[in-house]
Parts: structure tokens; sequence; C-alpha cells
């Protein structure tokens, strides 16, 4: 953080103008970028006033090591400035955009004979583009209309002069079933049909009247001249043109040139819409979410995501109204909040999809916690499939005596008891965690393919690489590797690894998808705890009995127990029995000793 004197120098060199500042972390990062009517003013607000600073902030400050500032004309530019620098490098503290789609656009080609295609990539000099349309259905319906209605072709054919002249192309289906008036063979002018791109583009840009001006009296020219079969046609033109404007209208056809932004706030997020209005037609939709980070105001807000609509440029000879106001947007002709009229209804429209953002984000909060968790844990993942069967392994034991091991398994985000599964060590002698994991899951999922048992959609190792590893062999000795996503969770740093990744995963520690991880590695090391003392208390207690039957040293206890497992089992077995596991005359002695304490039990 900047020291006392670094403070002092620095607000006595910044000077009282516009600007952008810049801080950075002691790693050289940027991890804030502002803008400031005054530098000095803005600045020496976070050194100077901490005590009315949000935690965040206070937090951001205690980060910075050293500042850089630019200065420029007018807040304007620093606006400008700004939004370029946060694009650019993406600062941790400044606000986050959650628009990450690519909307789309229609394309009016520039070719002989422009064709219209729909795209996501806008390329200069390949047309004209108008979008962009955030309802690719919509685009699509729109696309279809205007092709049908003024014969656009579809071909992409290379239609110049001189082929068509050259006779190179002939017509297709589109021409016989009435869609397209050919011009690959020169059966219509380049001129009739520039005409029709003329009112597509007018069409596009929101422009009604002057399409239907042009079919009015186009139709007017052909009945003076008693031509009824094209004033028929021109007709049916002229009612899809109304019918295309029917469907877009939704205000007073004289407001015009005009775009609407309306932001609206909860807790630490937000939305913005935009429509842009012409000739009371909707031609361009938007709505951009944010998340605060600092405390940022509405009109920074809105600012953030009006460089982020308008990344193609803007007509600054606009009128805007919003819902706020925006005394810096003052480079538009004119900025106001309508309080009534038909502006207000755009005002309370615009609104209305803004809410429904917001509103379809809390209905995604409302499904179930343990269905978000697992998606985004999917996410986190990277998994091709929802993680609703989850399976975790972990060994237990204490100086190599007594190992066993447990899987826990836990089913669409809860744990699922009755799945629970405890192992005996078998195979393993001795303190290897390693073999142990290899066998315990060897087993597990042999029965499983034995049983025709869906595997799980994630299995989890409590250890590292090493565990993990053993895990991932016994998987491949079985023919399975690959058919079931796994992965290990080291305890001291809560590291991830993935198979064949030196590098861990490093999940937020705040984060429902590690805690979720680290539920289940814990109740699945607890649940193996909990069984290795059950065990050694069994052992401890069947000890105890032996070592007070007089004559029973250790290998011949040693015997007894691998034969019979209890004590019970020996108390009821017969001489011939005791005789086959530890010779006549021990077995005669134990035996004798165990009918006397029948026959007189208590002493």
């Amino acid at each position: 953080m900047l020291d006392h004197d670094s403070i002092r120098a620095l607000l006595n060199e910044l000077p009282g103008s516009p600007g952008v500042y810049r801080f950075y972390s002691a790693e050289n990062e940027l991890i804030y970028v502002g803008k400031a009517k005054s530098l000095r003013k803005r600045v020496a607000n976070y050194f100077t006033n901490k005590k009315n600073l949000d935690t965040k902030t206070r937090s951001m400050v205690r980060k910075i090591e050293r500042a850089e500032y630019t200065l420029v004309n007018s807040e304007y530019e620093a606006l400008l400035l700004e939004n370029n620098l946060i694009k650019e490098n993406k600062p941790k503290y400044n606000v986050l955009l959650r628009d990450d789609k690519t909307y789309p656009f229609i394309c009016l080609s520039a070719a002989d004979f422009p064709t219209l295609t729909t795209t996501r990539k806008i390329e200069k000099g390949k047309g004209e583009f108008f979008g962009p349309y955030t309802s690719g259905r919509a685009m699509h319906s729109l696309v279809e209309s205007l092709r049908k209605t003024f014969f656009v072709r579809t071909c992409d054919l290379n239609l110049t002069p001189k082929n068509i002249q050259a006779g190179k192309f002939k017509v297709c289906l589109e021409y016989h079933i009435g869609n397209c008036k050919g011009p690959c063979e020169g059966k219509q002018s380049a001129e009739e049909y520039d005409a029709s791109i003329a009112q597509i583009r007018n069409i596009l840009r929101g422009n009604f009247s002057a399409v239907k001006k042009y079919y009015q009296e186009k139709m007017l020219q052909a009945a003076t001249e008693l031509q009824f079969e094209k004033a028929q046609f021109l007709k049916e033109r002229y009612e899809s043109v109304l019918g295309l404007e029917k469907k877009s209208l939704i205000v007073n056809p004289d407001i015009n040139n005009l775009d609407v932004y309306t932001i609206v706030r909860r807790d630490n997020r937000a939305a913005v819409n935009y429509m842009s209005i012409l000739h009371g037609s909707v031609i361009r939709t938007r709505t951009i979410e944010l998340k605060t980070v600092l405390d940022e105001t509405e009109e920074e807000l809105l600012l953030h995501a009006f460089f982020t609509i308008h990344e193609q440029g803007w007509d600054e000879s606009k009128e805007i109204i919003c819902n706020i106001e925006l005394p810096t947007l003052q480079s538009y002709s004119k900025v106001s909040v309508p309080q009534r009229g038909d502006k207000k209804h755009l005002i309370d429209l615009s609104l209305k999809n803004a809410w429904h953002t917001l509103t379809r984000y809390d209905e995604n909060k409302k499904e179930k916690p343990e269905l978000r968790i697992l998606k985004r844990l999917q996410e986190d993942l990277s998994l091709k499939e929802l993680p609703a069967h989850i399976e975790c392994f972990d060994n237990s034991n204490i100086q190599g005596t007594n190992p066993v091991a447990a899987m826990v398994c836990y089913k669409n985000g809860r744990p699922s008891k009755k799945d629970y599964r405890h192992f005996n060590i078998k195979t393993v002698t001795g303190p290897n965690d390693f073999a142990s994991m290899y066998e315990i899951v060897y087993r597990r999922y042999k029965r499983m393919q034995e049983e025709d048992t869906p595997f799980p959609t994630l299995i989890i190792i409590d250890g590292g690489k090493g565990q993990l590893s053993f895990a991932c062999q016994a998987l491949k000795d079985l023919g399975v590797y690959g058919q079931i996503p796994i992965i290990s969770i080291a305890k001291n740093l809560e590291e991830l690894f993935f198979p064949g990744d030196n590098d861990p995963l490093y999940l937020d520690k705040k984060s429902e998808s590690l805690k979720l991880i680290q539920q289940i590695r814990d109740d699945t090391h607890n649940f193996a705890i909990t069984f290795h003392r059950q065990k050694r208390s069994k052992d401890t207690m069947l000890k105890s009995q032996f070592e007070e039957l007089k004559g029973v040293g250790p290998a011949t206890r040693k015997k007894l127990v691998a034969h019979f497992k209890t004590f019970k089992k020996v108390k009821e077995a017969s001489l011939a029995e005791l005789t086959s596991v530890i010779g006549v005359a021990k077995a005669t002695s134990l035996w004798e000793t165990f009918q006397t304490e029948k026959e007189n039990p208590g002493t």
C-alpha cells in the first residue's frame, strides 16, 4: 500500500482537471480504472475519506502500490478512455459485465444483386450491417419475409454483368416457384432489383413510410395505365409491408430517431435495457447485465453498458430518454427523463425488459440449491454430465493397524446413506495408502461391473496425486478409465488434481462447488475413522478376552482368532473343531475350561 509520503506526493502532483486514473497492486497488476472531472479531488477521496468508503473499496485501497493518470480535454473524453482501458485490461475492482453474448446482424451484401444473410461477425467491406438482434428467431423470420416480399435471391452466384451476358448460369427452383425473378439469366434488370433493395434498406432502418409511399405511387401508376395485374401484385407487396410494420410499430410513428435507456438495480446486480426507435418502430434492442464490485452509482453503471452496446459507434444527433438523469451525455442533441405520454410508455416498456432480466435470474436462484450447486460444480470441473451421482473414497489406519477404507455416495447433491460402504483391506500389508486406494477402487467398480450397476458421474479421491494415480490404474485395469470423471482433493491447500495434469485447480474458497467437495470428503473421512475405531475397539475386546484364558499364548490366540473370528464361536466350538486348529493337548485343556464355566456360571 502507498505510504503516507507517497500519497501526499501523488495528491500534490495531481491537477484539478479531467482525466483517467489507474491503480496498480504490488504485483504491478492494474486493479482499478476511474475517471474524474477533477483528478485531485477524486483520487484524494480514497485516501483522506476512508471512513465513508465501503468495505470493498477499503480493501482495494489497501492493495494500491502505485497510481498513474492521463489528462484529457473533457469529462466526455475521460469516459471514452476509461471504457477502453476497462475493456482491454478487465481490472479486478471495476464493474463486471455479464453480457457475453455475440448478437446476430442482418447483412445486405455489397455484391452485384445484393443478398440478405445473417451473421454474428461484422466485416468491413462485406456490405451493410443492421442490428444487433436479440432474438435470432425474429431476425430469421424478418429475413425470410423480406426475401419473399422483394424477391431477393438466395444463391451466392457471382452475378456480374459479364457473367450474366456470357450465360454462365441457369435459373433454379426458387425462380420456378416464384420466389426469385431470375437475375442470373437476365430476367430481372439490375435497376429493378436495386429498387427492391432500396426498400429493404428502408425497412431495416425502420423507415416504413418511405416504402409505403413507394408502393402507393407504383399502384396508382399501374392503375392509371390499366395494368391491373401489376396493380394487384403491387397491392400484395404493399400489404406485406403493412404486415411487417404492424409487427414492429409500438408507439406513435411520429416518434423518430430516439434511443431509450433504463437501468434497474438490486443489491450488487443491475440490468440496463436499450431500445432504438425509428418512426415509431423498435429497430434494435438489447439488455446488459452488470455485477457491481465497488459502490458504483447508477449513472456509472449505465455508462459502462452504454459503451458496450455501442461498440460499433452511435449517432450523436439522436435524442435519448432515460429513467435517470444523464448529465455526462450532452453530446447528444437532447437527454431527458419523460414523465408522461408515448415516451413515458417507451420507458415503461424498457423497464419491463430490464426487470425481466433480474427476475429471470431470481427465478433461477429459486431452483433447488442442490441442483444449482451441481450445475456450478459441473461448470467448474468442465464435466460433460451433471455430477448427480458422486462417490468418494478414503483410507484409514493408525501405524498400519487395522487398515480399513470407506466410500460415501451422494445422489442429486444429498447423502445417499444406504449406498455408503466400508472396506476391510485384504491385499495390503502395512500402512500403504496408495495400494489400499487401488484395492478399494478396483473392488468397488469390479462389483458394479459384475452387477451391471450404473457407474457414478464423478469419483473423488481423498488425497493427492499419488492416491489419484493408483485409483486411475484400478480403473484402467478394469477397462473403464475415461468413462468416469475422477479427481482428487489434497487436504493442505484444498488443491484439486486431474489425471495427467501436474497443475492443480484452485476453486474460490467461498465457492459452493468447493464446499460441496469438502463436505463429501469430510463425510467420507469421518465414516472411515468411525469404522476404524469400531474395528480397533472390537479387536481390543477380543484380545482382552483371550488374554484371560489360562495356557493360551500369542501364537495359539492368533490361530483361534484367524479361524473362529469371535470369542463366542470359540466357546461354542466342539472338542474336535478346537483340536483341528490348535492340537489335542491345548484343545482338551481349553475345552475343559469352557465346560467348567458352563457347569459353574459366575465363578
